[in-house]
Parts: C-alpha cells; structure tokens; sequence
C-alpha cells in the first residue's frame, strides 16, 4: 500500500492527527489507520479531520472499500479526555456528526479490531458497516466511571443493534464484552482468531468489490435510512430504490451474465 493523495490545498488533511491512510489501487481497497499506539487515543483534531478523511476516498473511483484498522495490538482505549474540557458545550454536542463519517460513506466500510475498542473507538466502529473483530477485542462504552455517557451515537446505534436490555446493561454498567460475545449479541459482523483477522478482512474486501457499486451503495443508504423510519416507511424507501435500479446498466449486466453463466463486468452506473 502506499500513502492516500491527499489534495494539498486542503488544509485540514495537510497534517493528520495520529493516523494515516494508504491506499492499494490494484485491490481498489483505502485504509483509514489509527497509530498513535499502544491505545491510539483519539483526538479533537482528529475527530474534527474524520469527516474529511472518510469523505475523500469515498469520492474516489480508485476505491472500492474503505477499510478502518488501527497499529498494535488495540484498536483503541477511546478519547483524549482532557480534550473535552478544553472545548465548549456547543461543541462537543456536535461530536457524533464527525463520528458518523463512515456511516455517510456510499461505500462499504469495514472496522478491522483487535484489543481495546472502548468508547469513542467502538463508536466510530458502530458507524462502520462491517466490524470483524479477533478473539482479543473488547468492546465498552465507559464513560459512566467517569461520571458521563457516550456523545457520539455509541448508545443510540448499540439500542438499534442489540436491543434496550443489553444496551443497559453494557452501558449503564461499563462493561467490557469480548469479541466472541460481541458477535452472539450482533453488533460484530465475525469474531475470528487473532492471527486470520487481516485475511478474513482482506476476504470481505474481496467478496465486495464483486458486487455492483451502484446497487451496493444503493442499498446501504436504503438501509440507513431503513433504520430509522417505520417498517411501512422503509419498504417505500426500498422499492424507491429498487424501481430505479431495475433501468441501469449494472442490472443489465448482472441479467446478463447469469443468463449467459459468466462473471458479471460492473461499472457502478
């Protein structure tokens, strides 16, 4: 891999704040990695740098999958907690908008996670479409020790993935939930043994890049907004959808090749 081309008048990505991003053009794949390690704390800069960040290769027609991982063996212990004091409360009610960049991504975005993922990590991990996770990760939102909660949609997302009787419990208690747990609960996609997780990540990115980029992109936004409406609301979302796709090119192609028992050729359009 080799480091993201950034565009040099933009200011705010001129100098990243304890991560980088590479890029691999032959795999289509950018990866967003945390290193300030050995817990890769995160920032105010860096969550103000986020939404920029993510946004970038989402635009990019070189990439295909963004992938976030971290440096060492923890993904991360979460925020820089004196940076909270620094800031005003107008601002950090404002923190899950930054939070939230890999959730607008159109593309897929995969958390790769090993070791502590604790809050702000974990919940710029929940806003990923895929978390796959090794049998060393924890997961926590622990801010109640500290006598505060999550600000950045950590909650919220664990409600709609896990339920109100497990959100309590994890959140309310500050516990720590392994990996394998995790995945029993539903909010990690695959919990696998430390040494398969770049290659079951390295797989995933594989497996997506074979499918359409315009329906792809298409149901995630579906999705997302799914999740937040009505059940009635989301099928209208959906067939929406679905009646807009059914005249493009990549459903013509898809037709196609299965009738001709080929490997479709997608171009996103």
């Amino acid at each position: 891999m080799k480091p993201y081309p950034f565009d040099s008048s933009n200011h705010l990505l001129s100098d990243l704040d304890g991560f980088r991003v590479e890029i691999d053009e032959a795999k289509e794949r950018a990866d967003i990695v945390l290193h300030r390690p050995p817990f890769n704390i995160i920032s105010m800069l860096q969550r103000d740098q986020f939404g920029a960040v993510f946004a970038t290769p989402d635009r990019d027609p070189k990439v295909r999958v963004i992938v976030l991982r971290a440096e060492g063996e923890n993904f991360s212990s979460g925020g820089k907690i004196a940076g909270f004091l620094e800031q005003t409360p107008e601002h950090v009610s404002e923190l899950a908008i930054n939070v939230a960049a890999p959730e607008r991504c159109h593309k897929p975005v995969i958390a790769q996670v090993r070791g502590y993922c604790f809050g702000v990590g974990f919940e710029l991990s929940l806003a990923c479409d895929f978390r796959i996770a090794s049998e060393t990760a924890q997961f926590a939102l622990p801010e109640m020790r500290i006598g505060m909660i999550s600000g950045s949609g950590g909650s919220a997302r664990l409600l709609h993935m896990i339920g109100i009787g497990r959100t309590k419990d994890m959140v309310m208690r500050a516990k720590r939930i392994p990996g394998h747990q995790a995945a029993d609960w539903g909010f990690v996609t695959e919990c696998v043994a430390d040494a398969e997780l770049e290659a079951t990540v390295a797989a995933l990115v594989d497996e997506l890049r074979g499918f359409s980029p315009l329906a792809q992109r298409t149901i995630k936004g579906v999705l997302n907004s799914g999740n937040n409406v009505s059940v009635n609301g989301a099928i209208e979302i959906e067939g929406q959808a679905y009646g807009r796709l059914r005249s493009s090119e990549d459903f013509a192609e898809g037709v196609a090749s299965f009738q001709d028992k080929r490997k479709p050729v997608f171009k996103g359009r």
